[in-house]
Formats: structure tokens, C-alpha cells, sequence
């Protein structure tokens, strides 16, 4: 039902990949691979935004996904910002200057738009995901060495301090969780347009489902397990949709440790050129 014909875009330094336009496709970045299928509600663009970048060293990726209070051209402006802020972030492993930026961004639109995002950055030599939480859905994720699928939460106190959407209020503080993301382990990160589709019955289909689907669904590769997924929402709308929807999959991939860190040390000298070249140019 659904044709990649595409192939994997691989991201290189200093890239930032994403929008706001339909895409089923699969991404790769230093250590992970990526699929996602975005699909608006109408044709043309949606408000369901996902950016991902890769930093300039092969050292740090970021995934974003943000659900926008609108749709079509009410969002283009939104979506080119938070383009612009994956791109000065780059570099970044942190996510508070970003989740501020993101904020500062809705809250400056000028059209009251907000919206719920989820921002991950991983770090290709510690192994380890730092994730800031702004209202969104909780990602799914499996556990590969245990072979269990859970959800990717912030931790206690974390939860104190977190939780709003982005473009509500000015100056607010997005904490950050960092957790572990083994080789093979997957996430998959959603919007409520997934969650709340509904059936002819008018039965919604609700994040325990999605889990559970998840649970009977191929692991092998995120492209299988996205494709899986998809497919058991498409029977179950049956054609009735009401909402931009979107998946993301995430997944680590296994690879030998020096072969990692030969990679990294080659990449570091052309990093610090370009972003040498890039701090120049915006003096200018």
C-alpha cells in the first residue's frame, strides 16, 4: 500500500533533513536509522513538522517532531524557524537552548500558534539519548536486549517541571532526561493524528493499541516495523481520516566500536572547518 521508492537519504555533517510535506522514506545518521511516513490531511503541507540533523563532527544526531495548531500555509512560518534553530543547534547535545528556541519561536509567530514536540538528541560515543518532553505523546520503546516494549518517559522530577506545550509561555524551562539507547533498541514517536484516529464504530484507537500493535509487529528493521504499523492503522480507519498523521521510527544500529571512533576522529577536522566557515559568514 505504501511505496518507498526512494532510496535511504543518508544524512552528512551539517545537515538538516525534514518539513512539513508527505514523505515515507527511510533516514540514515551516524549510528541510527530512521523511517518515517507523514502524511497531511490534506494534500500539499501539514502541521505534523519533523527535522532531523546530523552535526559536524558524525557525533551527534537530532531528531525533532513537532504537532502545530494548524495546518497548510499557517504553519510554513513556524516550520522554516524551527529549521533555522535544528541548524544553530546543531552541534549541541544539550536540548535547552533548543527547547527555548523552539518556545521563543511560537510564542514570537505572531498567529498564537502552539504545539506539542518531542526533541532527541543522541550521542554516538556514549551510547546515551537526551530527550525533552513539550506536551507530546509519549515514544514507544522497545528494549531490544529484553526483547519488551515500554514507553520513553521523563523521570519524577522531571515531570514537575515539564509537560507544556511550546508557544504558551514565555520563558519556560524544558527539562531534559538522559537514559541509555542500546544497539538494536527502537523508538517510535508519534502524532495524536496516529493515537485519535477513529473506526466506523467511532472507537479511537488510543496509545495501549498502538502499543499493542507494536508488540505483534516485526523488529528486524524500523522500516518493517513502521510499514507494519501503517498498514493495521489503514484497515482500521478504513478510509476515514481526520487528522495529518505521522510516524516515526527510530532504531541504533549495531556496529564495532572502532570502526565508530574512526569515523568520528576522520570527520572532526573537516567539522571544525565548515563550522569555522559557517560562524565567518554570519559575521559578515
Amino acid at each position: 500500500m505504501y511505496d518507498e521508492s526512494e532510496k535511504p537519504h543518508a544524512l552528512v555533517c551539517s545537515e538538516v533533513w525534514g518539513g512539513n510535506r508527505k514523505v515515507i522514506r527511510t533516514v540514515k545518521m551516524p549510528s541510527l536509522i530512521a523511517w518515517v511516513a507523514s502524511v497531511p490531511l490534506n494534500e500539499g503541507e501539514g502541521g505534523d513538522l519533523h527535522y532531523m540533523s546530523v552535526c559536524d563532527y558524525d557525533l551527534i544526531s537530532r531528531v525533532a517532531l513537532a504537532d502545530v495548531s494548524g495546518h497548510g500555509s499557517e504553519v510554513d512560518c513556524v516550520t522554516q524557524r524551527l529549521r533555522n534553530l535544528m541548524r544553530e543547534n546543531i552541534n549541541a547535545w544539550d536540548q535547552s537552548d533548543f527547547m527555548r528556541g523552539v518556545n521563543e519561536t511560537f510564542r514570537q509567530s505572531g498567529d498564537h500558534k502552539y504545539a506539542t514536540a518531542i526533541a532527541l538528541s543522541f550521542h554516538r560515543i556514549l551510547g546515551r539519548l537526551a530527550f525533552s518532553n513539550a506536551g507530546h505523546l509519549p515514544p514507544l520503546w522497545y528494549h531490544a536486549a529484553e526483547g519488551a516494549w515500554g514507553w520513553l518517559e521523563e523521570g519524577a522530577e522531571a515531570k514537575k517541571v515539564s509537560g507544556l506545550p511550546v508557544g504558551l509561555i514565555p520563558g519556560t524551562e524544558y527539562s531534559q532526561t538522559v537514559v541509555p539507547f542500546k544497539p538494536s533498541d527502537l523508538l517510535v514517536l508519534y502524532t495524536d493524528g496516529i493515537t485519535e484516529a477513529g473506526n466506523e464504530m467511532g472507537q479511537e484507537l488510543g496509545r495501549e493499541q498502538l502499543l499493542e500493535w507494536a508488540r505483534q509487529a516485526p523488529v528486524d528493521s524500523p522500516r518493517a516495523l513502521g510499514e507494519n504499523l501503517l498498514q493495521r492503522l489503514v484497515s482500521f480507519e478504513n478510509n476515514i481520516r481526520n487528522d495529518d498523521e505521522t510516524l516515526l521510527v527510530l532504531q541504533r544500529e549495531e556496529e564495532s566500536r572502532l570502526v565508530m571512533l574512526g569515523q568520528v576522529a576522520n570527520s572532526y577536522t573537516l567539522g571544525r572547518l565548515l563550522a569555522s566557515k559557517r560562524r565567518k559568514s554570519a559575521d559578515l
